[in-house]
């Protein structure tokens, strides 16, 4: 990179946290691996900042900090959405190209030193392009990952947990627009079959949904499409599919402005972080008649797990699931403020939200006095 390119990334990062209304980013770059690493701590009104952890290669370090602050903002709402007593947090880890074997897990330790070294202002657990194993190698340096035990012990995989609770999500919203949560017989477009993809295409299989099935690994998708004789569609045309619901279960932003005239769904409701690339995506839906549902409620089943499992280490799995499926209750509040407002769902969760922060404050201020 030359001296130029590096002064331009500078400021770019810098005009990035200028601008941010988040607390704080903690930023590192890991010589060893050439990855950079950033820690972005969002609000505590509710408790320490929580969120995953994404390892992936970024067109720049700008845009994995610009990922982690988004993704750190969504925590904060997907927390309180669920009144789960946590902060919104995220972090990336920007790698420069495919790591593994010794050195990966190499990257995963300085990683959890790093976390380690917060003191517990952060706490962290798997997202994508990280997986339980590797979750179990961060915990060889820190006590700080969600999900089950220390040491290097294998922690608990989330992906089942969010897809329960995007099945639950689906179900309400399968009620608001055809007045049944029955999947049965309902065409859903899974886009990505990957660690919540994969388990909600087999749950839904289960409850008699027709599949159609999307994902950039052919082998992978080749698999559970035979499994479950489930149709398959191209990454670039699942989107355009014509079914009832659409469920983006991959990267974040596939609904955006030049997507939505091509959706043919009634339903967008699936398990990927940052689904709009806007605000106004949400409003262009609701004009089209294509009922949303706000990603950070439908997704937030493994969080609501984990954040059952850091408060009681002994909850059973029943327990669990339980308070994943009472997702079902908040999308079915969600949507009945927004339909009597003649509005997206969006704003709806987005008022849960700040009235879960406003009481979570005045609480706190009542606290110090």
């Amino acid at each position: 990179m030359s001296e130029r390119a590096s002064a331009d990334e500078a400021a770019t990062l810098e005009g990035l946290i200028q601008g941010w209304d988040g607390m704080a980013v903690v930023t590192r770059f890991d010589a060893e691996s050439g990855s950079w690493v950033f820690v972005a701590l969002h609000d505590d009104t509710l408790g320490r900042p929580t969120g995953g952890t994404r390892l992936k290669p970024y067109a720049s370090p700008a845009e994995g900090l610009r990922d982690a602050m988004r993704l750190a903002a969504g925590m904060t709402e997907k927390w309180a959405v669920a009144g789960v007593p946590f902060g919104g947090g995220k972090a990336v880890i920007a790698v420069p190209g495919p790591v593994e074997g010794e050195a990966r897990k190499e990257l995963l330790h300085r990683y959890g030193a790093l976390v380690e070294s917060l003191g517990g202002t952060f706490g962290t657990g798997e997202d994508l392009g990280t997986t339980p194993e590797d979750m179990a190698e961060v915990a060889r340096a820190t006590r700080h990952v969600l999900g089950g035990h220390g040491g290097g012990g294998l922690l608990l995989d989330p992906g089942p947990f969010t897809a329960r609770g995007v099945l639950a999500a689906m179900r309400a919203s399968l009620a608001r627009a055809f007045g049944s949560d029955d999947p049965a017989g309902r065409r859903v477009a899974v886009q990505g079959v990957g660690d919540v993809g994969a388990p909600l295409a087999r749950l839904l299989a289960a409850a008699g949904a027709e599949l159609v099935l999307a994902d950039t690994d052919g082998g992978r998708l080749d698999a559970l499409a035979g499994e479950l004789s489930a149709q398959t569609a191209a990454p670039d045309e699942i989107a355009a599919i014509a079914c009832d619901v659409y469920a983006p279960c991959a990267i974040g932003a596939t609904v955006n402005q030049a997507s939505i005239p091509r959706l043919a769904c009634r339903i967008v409701c699936g398990s990927a972080n940052n689904q709009l690339a806007e605000d106004a995506d949400a409003d262009r839906l609701h004009r089209a008649g294509i009922l949303y549902a706000p990603d950070y409620v439908a997704n937030a089943g493994g969080a609501i797990a984990f954040g059952r499992l850091a408060a009681d280490a002994s909850a059973g799995r029943d327990d669990l699931y339980a308070r994943v499926d009472a997702i079902r209750g908040i999308l079915d509040e969600v949507f009945a403020e927004a339909a009597e407002r003649d509005e997206s769902p969006l704003h709806a969760a987005r008022r849960r939200v700040e009235r879960t922060l406003a009481e979570g404050r005045r609480r706190r201020g009542a606290s110090r006095r």
